[in-house]
């Protein structure tokens, strides 16, 4: 169902920033309105090719996880001015040794940049990499858990495709992983999912599975492919789904601290034209409780919205209009706020 309201500014001015996958530019909103401000980092003006997590840090810049899709070379870590824009390099560069081959999302806590490396350089789609760096680009670990002892364990064929990273109320670090989503690889699995636990306070070690496709949960089965995830203002964890067929859903799935999938929000509808999403986040409600912006994708009519939910009631409003009704996002995927802590992702409304 979706509703259209008005909302009423009580915080200072921020805007809502998308990278935009169809002409590799970052496109800049009204956080309150949703009113189209112009492409922030225009194309030609960056390298971005395939930009994916995007967070500020704390000096004002706007970091993104860029892929080099297409290009090939390894990813890396690209900063822009957050006030004007401007490339101002790359923190992490694509012809460093320790550069991330595929990045994609991104998060900062305690100057540590955590970044999801989704497979390796090699043929038939290596496992990939979770990575450490200094706010500054430094290497510093590579926190892959071990495949015999940690993830996924021995004697498994499964595999470690990390996409998504953020850090809980816990204080421990949440990672979405895939397996092999290479359709020419001897592991391809497009169904299977899962999501890990580190703790950046005991140096990055591995804790535990949190969720996982396989566990025998009516709603967790659906976790395939995750990717984008954010915890709620009361601590549950949002994480964009995939549907398994034609006859699935595009969803996101909602989790409690123990681990338990306890709800989902169904993004389209069985057999119909699909409206996915890669990314989430929350930020500032309207009049109707709608706080959680999604946008997106799949080619159909709704592709290049953004869609601001109620959890509760799980309508939304079209934040920001799709490309069939004269929207200027192409194909929006990750997303960040002014006021999204780049860590927990969490909200944070300017102040006056």
């Amino acid at each position: 169902m979706v509703v259209f309201c008005v909302t009423t500014p009580t915080h200072a001015a921020d805007s809502l920033y998308v990278g935009d996958q169809s002409d590799n530019t970052v496109k800049r909103f009204d956080a309150d309105s949703g009113e189209y401000l112009g492409e922030f980092i225009k194309k030609g003006n960056s390298p971005i090719k395939g930009s994916r997590g995007l967070i500020f840090n704390s000096d004002s810049d706007l970091l993104i996880s860029n892929q080099n899709a297409g290009a090939n070379k390894s990813g890396e870590i690209l900063k822009h001015s957050g006030v004007t824009g401007e490339f101002l390099g790359a923190l992490v560069p694509h012809n460093s040794p320790n550069a991330p081959f595929a990045p994609r999302g991104i998060a900062l806590s305690s100057d540590i940049l955590f970044v999801a490396d989704t497979s390796s350089a090699g043929k038939n789609n290596p496992p990939g990499k979770l990575m450490t760096y200094t706010k500054n680009g430094v290497f510093l670990a590579d926190l892959t858990p071990d495949p015999i002892t940690e993830f996924p364990g021995a004697f498994s064929n499964d595999e470690f495709h990390p996409r998504g990273v953020v850090l809980g109320p816990d204080g421990l670090l949440y990672v979405s992983v895939t397996h092999d989503l290479d359709p020419k690889s001897i592991n391809f699995n497009p169904l299977a999912g899962w999501i890990l636990r580190f703790d950046p306070n005991n140096n990055g070690a591995f804790v535990d599975v949190f969720a996982s496709s396989n566990s025998g949960d009516e709603c967790a089965k659906h976790l395939h492919r995750p990717e984008g995830l954010v915890f709620s203002p009361n601590g549950e964890l949002y994480v964009t789904a995939f549907r398994a067929d034609s006859s699935d859903t595009d969803k996101i799935l909602i989790f409690d601290s123990t681990g338990a999938c306890v709800d989902q929000i169904a993004l389209d509808e069985p057999g119909n034209i699909r409206a996915f999403a890669q990314a989430l986040l929350f930020g500032p409600a309207n009049q109707a409780g709608e706080s959680l912006f999604i946008p997106i994708s799949g080619g159909g009519p709704d592709t290049g919205a953004v869609r601001r939910y109620n959890v509760t009631t799980k309508t939304f409003s079209n934040f920001v209009l799709p490309v069939s009704l004269g929207g200027s996002l192409g194909e929006g995927w990750y997303l960040t706020f002014e006021g999204t802590d780049p860590g927990t992702l969490g909200y944070i409304p300017p102040s006056n």
